[in-house]
């Protein structure tokens, strides 16, 4: 490949630094790039101050440009305010695959193209694939315990066409190593797991709650089993997610009980068995494609590092945007609406969509 001016996504990790590296190793013009997204309180992820440092140190230490682009309002309106919403809706969000869907694969790329830049290159594990027909395919990280394809299924030829995933066929370990081959700060950083603008100093559901709170009102709400009897109260709700067992005070019962249904509008949690859990088919809306739509078997992964099982599309997959049905091979846990759910052929990311 000719040499091209590529923009690197610098998040402040690890990774990232080392793709920033690597494609300065290949030869390119590169210019790195860190989003500030979060205008609140933050201590962690893409938005804290200190991730700003040391992507500019690396960035410094390699010998290439870097700039911060503000992107806060863009990122609370397509990733702070749904995921509230969702809550409040009794979903249950992904906000990091909204930030990819919105945020660092379109308003970012975009900001890449009019500034002039060839590709824009980031630091996700996964690997981009040429294929046959000249399309490319998101496929699963060389990894397996790093493999961020899941959380990169919505990205068509548009975005595949000019993007570079340059540590997908290197290793965790291997990508430490090279940091610190290379001297880099960041080669001891732990990775970032959590919501980046949810403190550290409050994970979890705790951290959840505090933030919510102070956008929608807690609902206190009651349990009823599957004939409509209550046999409990919660205190939120919109924290009550699909398959959720704990934080739920239930009287009696012969086993476990788990979550089966929230209905926000009324307030109402429903429970039942395990064995209520699973379902044959499994409803999903706003769905795409990597290169088209697909029918027949593939595989279908509903977690980010969740089993991959097998499943058959509709008659015919609908374009994108659309709804289906997804018929699993066998009764298959159900998954909880708003999460998504990701189509596969062996590693190849074929495109996905969002239960309902």
């Amino acid at each position: 490949m000719e040499p091209q001016r590529v923009m690197v996504a610098m998040s402040g990790g690890v990774d990232s630094s080392v793709a920033a590296a690597l494609v300065q190793e290949a030869g390119h013009d590169v210019v790195g790039v860190t989003l500030r997204l979060w205008g609140g309180e933050s201590d962690s992820g893409c938005c804290s101050v200190s991730d700003v440092d040391d992507a500019r140190r690396v960035a410094d230490s390699l010998g290439i440009d870097h700039h911060v682009f503000n992107m806060g309002e863009d990122f609370d309106r397509h990733v702070v305010e749904p995921y509230v919403a969702d809550h409040s809706a009794g979903r249950t969000p992904n906000p990091c695959i909204e930030c990819n869907r919105h945020i660092k694969f379109d308003r970012l790329l975009r900001r890449a193209r009019s500034l002039g830049f060839d590709r824009l290159a980031t630091g996700h594990h996964a690997r981009v694939v040429d294929m046959s027909d000249g399309t490319r395919r998101i496929a699963r990280a060389a990894d397996p315990a790093k493999d961020q394809s899941y959380v990169l299924h919505m990205l068509d030829q548009e975005v595949l066409v000019r993007l570079d995933l340059p540590v997908g066929e290197m290793s965790k370990d291997e990508v430490r190593a090279r940091a610190a081959t290379l001297g880099l700060r960041t080669a001891d950083k732990p990775d970032s797991q959590d919501v980046c603008f949810i403190t550290s100093a409050s994970r979890g559901d705790a951290g959840r709650r505090e933030f919510l709170s102070r956008r929608i009102p807690l609902t206190a709400g009651r349990v009823v089993d599957g004939s409509g009897a209550e046999v409990g109260r919660v205190d939120a709700v919109e924290m009550v997610t699909l398959g959720q067992r704990r934080g739920m005070e239930l009287a009696g019962g012969d086993g476990p009980r788990y979550a089966t249904a929230v209905d926000t509008a009324t307030a109402t949690v429903t429970v039942g068995s395990a064995t209520d859990l699973f379902t044959e088919t499994t409803p999903v809306d706003r769905v795409g494609w990597a290169a088209g739509p697909v029918k027949g078997s593939v595989l279908v992964q509903t977690s980010a590092h969740g089993e991959p099982v097998g499943a058959v599309l509709g008659v015919e997959g609908p374009a994108d945007g659309g709804q289906m049905s997804v018929s699993w091979d066998r009764p298959h846990r159900r998954v909880a609406p708003g999460q998504s759910v990701v189509f596969y052929d062996g590693d190849l990311v074929l495109g996905g969509a969002l239960a309902c």
